[in-house]
C-alpha cells in the first residue's frame, strides 16, 4: 500500500515553479556580475571567465537545492504515509474521529457527516490519501521527481544564465553598449517569465510581469553600483 500510493504518477505541478526558479536566478546572478565588472573592468576576457564561472557553479548548486529539497519532501511523504498506515490499524476509532473532525470543519451536520466519514473509512486507500492530504497537508511526490527538478531547475538556470551573456558575444567590443543591451534583453526576458506565470496561474499579467522585472533589475543595478564604486579604477 505505501509503496503503491507514494508512486503514485500526478502532475507536475512543480514545473513551472522549478523552471522560473532556475531561469530567473540564473539570469539575475550572471547579470548582476556582468554589469559589475563592466563598471570595474575593460577586460572583456576576465567578464567571461567569472560570468561562465558563475553560471556553472550555480546551475550546479541550484540543481542540486532542488533535487535534495524534493528529495526531503518525498521522505516526508513516506514517512507520513507509514505513520498514518500504522493509525489507521492500530486506533482506527481515533482516526475516524479525526476524519469527522475535518468534515465537520467543512459544514457537514448529521447524517451527511457520519455518512461522508464512513464513505472515507470504509476504503482503505481513500482514507489513507484523505489522512495525508488534509490532516498532514502533504503530497505524494513521485520518485523520479528529484531528479525531473535537478534537471529542470539545471536547464533553466544555465538557459537564464546564458540571456545577459549573448550581447558582450556579439557586441564585446563595445561593453557599454554590451551592458545596455544585456540590461534590455533581460529585462525583457524577466517581464515575460512574470506575464506567462499570471497567464497559466492567477493575478494581473502586467503587474506580475513589472514585479518580476523590478526585482531582477534591481539586483543587476546592485551589481552595477557595486563594480562602480568599490572596482578597479
Amino acid at each position: 500500500m505505501t509503496n503503491k500510493i507514494a508512486n503514485e504518477k500526478h502532475p507536475h505541478a512543480n514545473l513551472l515553479s522549478n523552471f522560473i526558479l532556475g531561469s530567473q536566478d540564473g539570469l539575475v546572478n550572471v547579470l548582476g556580475i556582468l554589469l559589475g565588472l563592466t563598471a570595474a573592468t575593460s577586460d572583456l576576457l576576465l567578464i567571461f571567465v567569472a560570468a561562465f564561472a558563475a553560471l556553472g557553479a550555480e546551475s550546479i548548486s541550484m540543481g542540486a537545492v532542488a533535487y535534495t529539497s524534493t528529495l526531503a519532501k518525498r521522505k516526508q511523504y513516506l514517512k507520513g504515509v507509514e505513520r498514518e498506515n500504522s493509525e489507521i490499524k492500530e486506533v482506527p476509532k481515533l482516526e475516524k474521529d479525526e476524519v469527522r473532525e475535518i468534515f465537520q470543519q467543512w459544514g457537514y451536520e448529521g447524517k451527511k457527516l457520519e455518512r461522508a466519514t464512513d464513505v472515507i473509512v470504509k476504503n482503505p486507500k481513500a482514507w489513507l490519501a484523505f489522512m495525508m492530504s488534509y490532516e498532514l497537508n502533504l503530497q505524494p511526490i513521485a520518485k523520479n521527481e528529484p531528479r525531473t527538478s535537478f534537471l529542470i531547475v539545471l536547464g533553466s538556470t544555465v538557459f537564464g544564465s546564458i540571456i545577459p551573456l549573448l550581447p558582450y558575444f556579439f557586441l564585446g567590443g563595445d561593453l557599454i553598449l554590451s551592458a545596455l543591451g544585456s540590461v534590455v534583453l533581460s529585462g525583457a526576458l524577466l517581464f515575460f517569465i512574470g506575464y506567462y506565470e499570471a497567464r497559466v496561474t492567477i493575478g494581473s499579467l502586467w503587474r506580475s510581469g513589472l514585479q518580476m522585472l523590478i526585482i531582477g533589475l534591481g539586483a543587476g543595478v546592485a551589481g552595477f553600483l557595486i563594480g562602480h564604486f568599490i572596482g578597479a579604477p
